[in-house]
């Protein structure tokens, strides 16, 4: 029974290839813009703000997770396709498919049914999705003013929504079949919200003003 469970797992969670691939032999990466600024300055001044007596307690960041919820893919696959194939183009790296771990009825869902996709980044390519979602994304939010300074966790960890993936450059508006959001959580290994907020903001995370928060 679990066997054949496995089996029908796979074969839900296949889906195709979209676009060229980097052969093997591709050159390595260079160093990440933010990973050199991260010991360059940001290291410094959190040792100094804190006081910290060794780096290594500085806090640093860990990991980034995209989570991309696709209800719709319980009557259609091709909006899982979709989503997968925009979540790749987004991060640079392929999504692993989230699936139903109980069937309900009312929602036609079915035990290991595709329901949404998930990437986790580390180290580099942590870095340059920081970079372009700093620089490039944050501001393209409709009606940006900064991101909220209350989405912290108490144990170090950002979590936020994006209502709309075109705010993406890598999204072709004129392909997408569907607004989607998203949820991204930037794990730290910072013990408290305070320091995590200073690691981010030392990497220019745009939080927003404190006195257009408190109006």
């Amino acid at each position: 029974m679990a066997k054949q469970q496995q089996q029908g797992k796979s074969k839900k969670t296949e889906f195709a290839f979209e676009g060229s691939r980097l052969p093997e032999s591709a050159p390595k990466a260079p160093e990440a813009r933010l990973a050199k600024t991260y010991k360059d300055n940001v290291v410094p001044a959190l040792m100094k703000k804190f006081n910290y007596k060794s780096i290594m307690q500085v806090p640093k960041l860990h990991k980034i997770v995209i989570n991309m919820g696709v209800g719709g893919a319980t009557q259609d696959q091709k909006i899982m396709q979709s989503a997968i194939t925009e979540m790749e183009l987004i991060t640079g790296q392929r999504p692993a498919v989230t699936v139903a771990k109980e069937a309900i009825s009312n929602f036609k869902l079915r035990i290991n049914q595709p329901i949404g996709c998930r990437v986790t980044l580390r180290r580099g390519q942590m870095f340059e999705f920081l970079d372009r979602f700093i620089n490039i994304v944050a501001p393209r939010i409709r009606d940006f003013r900064g991101l909220s300074d209350k989405s912290f966790d108490g144990r170090g960890n950002y979590s936020m929504g994006i209502k709309e993936q075109i705010i993406f450059p890598e999204i072709d508006v004129d392909k997408v079949s569907k607004i989607r959001g998203m949820d991204i959580t930037f794990v730290t290994t910072a013990e408290t919200d305070e320091e995590a907020y200073a690691l981010l903001k030392e990497f220019g995370f745009p939080f927003r003003k404190q006195q257009e928060a408190a109006a």
